[in-house]
């Protein structure tokens, strides 16, 4: 059930995130969650889209680009809702290496992309716990 997240590796200098942006909008691809964490020198792009396999072909072959195993797990709109979701994870060993949240449609709602140690522990783990996760076939939806 685990989604995939693409991450590229951009040069932090003017107009190089439109360079891989636009190529995914002229392709009629949708971002539904994005992320950049940078350095001086460079960012880590990381974007969940509607279409993973067509966006890494629509993208220049001279970038760094990975793929990764991800979770998104839904959060409820009110205040504690994150931390009702990494508590069932934490109490089961369960490391987050980072978090980044987006929302979708009303009837989809809010989710938080989560990198972690076990995707298919964290999962299972969320099912468990009545949390829903999105897999990639709800990615295309939304």
């Amino acid at each position: 059930m685990a989604i995939q997240q693409i991450s590229v590796f951009v040069e932090n200098q003017p107009g190089k995130l439109v360079e891989i942006v636009k190529p995914i909008a002229d392709a009629g691809l949708n971002i539904r969650a994005l992320s950049i964490a940078d350095t001086k020198d460079f960012g880590i792009l990381r974007m969940i889209t509607s279409d993973t396999p067509k966006t890494i072909e629509v993208l220049s072959d001279d970038l760094i680009i990975n793929t990764t195993k991800v979770v998104a797990a839904k959060l409820d709109d009110r205040v504690g809702a994150l931390l009702y979701v990494i508590d069932f994870l934490a109490k089961e060993d369960v490391n987050i290496e980072y978090v980044y949240a987006f929302t979708a449609s009303e009837s989809f709602g809010a989710y938080v992309v989560l990198r972690v140690d076990d995707v298919d522990k964290a999962e299972q783990v969320l099912i468990d716990n009545n949390v829903p996760v999105l897999n990639e076939d709800d990615i295309k939806d939304i």
